[in-house]
């Protein structure tokens, strides 16, 4: 189905290219043909709310969105410009961040991926689904 499936460590070494990822503490858990489980490695600077001590929802809509959008490039070894994204909230997290990504449908102009955010005791905080733009090959 896949021209290629890009490994965990070529998808590490292309996601760390961006210092936003960088600072996120990004780590690449697994990457097979069309999902990708990232890691996140929490920071003080992501706290919306000192006294609750969780972590602020642009955080969370930031992990929906790339972790989607890397199990695009994962697959298909190009960059997938974001057109679109949805995001719910499930719970406030806390913690070190699991996220998981899968590829929905690939399109020859758009394709969809949805991912799923879990926090440190496993349980699931956010989740959203996304639009991206294929390049031409």
């Amino acid at each position: 189905m896949s021209e290629t499936t890009l490994s965990a460590a070529a998808v590490q070494e292309k996601l760390l290219n961006g210092p936003y990822h960088q600072w996120l503490g990004l780590e690449v858990v697994a990457v097979s043909e069309g999902e990708i489980t990232l890691r996140a490695r929490f920071r003080d600077e992501w706290v919306v709310n000192p006294a609750g001590g969780y972590i602020h929802g642009g955080i969370l809509a930031a992990l929906v969105d790339l972790t989607a959008d890397w199990a695009l490039v994962a697959w298909t070894g190009r960059g997938v410009p974001t057109l679109d994204i949805r995001v719910d909230y499930h719970r406030p997290a806390r913690g070190d961040l699991r996220v998981e990504g899968k590829v929905i449908k690939v399109g020859k102009q758009v394709s969809s991926a949805e991912a799923w955010v879990w926090d440190s005791e496993d349980r699931l905080v956010a989740s959203g689904r996304g639009l991206y733009a294929m390049p031409a090959a």
